[in-house]
């Protein structure tokens, strides 16, 4: 049974949050109660099937990291990304509506099925997610706000919404913007949201989960595992927020046939700080007085 489990359980949570997302606009519920309820209830249930089937039963164990990571949810993945909504999304549609009325005509598929447009739409918001993380890693001064997500000391539910509010605000510019900008409806949007949410759980989860095939479609648990290595060679791949689409088309793709290491986090900081106002102030330390290259946690 365990077994089956693991090759089971992504599916069908997945899955069953896709459908449950689709039923939920058919009925007529609001776009925002229907993401802030899939993703709710998917993460009721990872968080329970940790308990039960854990990659790594230490994971399960707090490593003084609850309260910082909780603090990361409410800023990073809750309040910061409400407050972008409010201010960009009704200039993005207003300069929609301009283009559309220069060009004459509009330009998402509005007349394609849901399905295909939700599809056109993760590829699409995925190339410039896959731009800024990967210059994430790559460029200095970016890293250092970066580095907070990979201070993680284990990977588990939570670690998902460990960001600097910096890297937040950078991500989501490069994301669901893009959409609304193009004239992607308020479904396609929420669908892009649930997804990013539901699989950026499964993607931290500390759950024995396999995926065989679907490695090839999603930048998930098995790969983003590999992405939090202290190797840099190894952290250094697999950027893909939702897909790994854009990673195989530019090499950066990784998944060897051993498993990933279990000791996380940044080589050159061992004692990077574990506090959430230190994680905030931490990218700032000492930003003008030395040179990037002399960062013990650089690239």
């Amino acid at each position: 049974m365990r077994k089956i489990a693991r090759y089971t359980v992504f599916p069908l949570v997945f899955g069953g949050a896709m459908v449950a997302a689709f039923a939920g606009f058919r009925a007529g519920w609001s776009w925002e109660l229907v993401v802030a309820g899939t993703v709710f209830v998917s993460a009721m249930i990872i968080i329970g099937l940790e308990r039960v089937m854990p990659y790594v039963p230490s994971w399960n164990r707090s490593h003084g990291d609850v309260r910082t990571d909780s603090l990361h949810l409410v800023v990073s993945m809750i309040a910061l990304p409400e407050l972008l909504r409010a201010a960009l999304f009704g200039a993005l549609l207003a300069a929609s509506v301009w283009m559309t009325e220069r060009i004459g005509f509009g330009l998402w598929p509005t007349e394609w099925p849901l399905v295909l447009q939700a599809s056109l739409g993760m590829v699409l918001a995925e190339l410039p997610y896959y731009a800024w993380h990967r210059l994430q890693h790559e460029n200095a001064f970016f890293w250092r706000f970066h580095a907070v997500h990979h201070s993680a000391p284990r990977l588990y539910w939570l670690n998902a919404a460990r960001f600097h509010p910096v890297d937040t605000i950078g991500g989501y510019l490069f994301q669901s913007p893009l959409l609304v900008l193009m004239g992607a409806p308020e479904e396609v949007i929420a669908v892009f949201l649930i997804f990013t949410g539901v699989h950026g759980l499964f993607q931290h989860a500390n759950l024995d989960i396999r995926l065989g095939p679907l490695n090839w479609i999603f930048s998930m648990a098995e790969r983003h595992r590999w992405h939090h290595s202290r190797t840099i060679d190894e952290a250094n791949t697999n950027y893909g927020g939702n897909l790994i689409l854009w990673d195989l088309v530019f090499g950066s793709a990784f998944l060897p046939e051993r498993p990933p290491p279990e000791d996380i986090g940044i080589a050159g900081a061992p004692d990077y700080p574990s506090g959430y106002l230190a994680q905030l102030a931490e990218p700032f330390r000492g930003l003008f007085a030395r040179d990037a290259e002399d960062e013990p946690h650089a690239p």
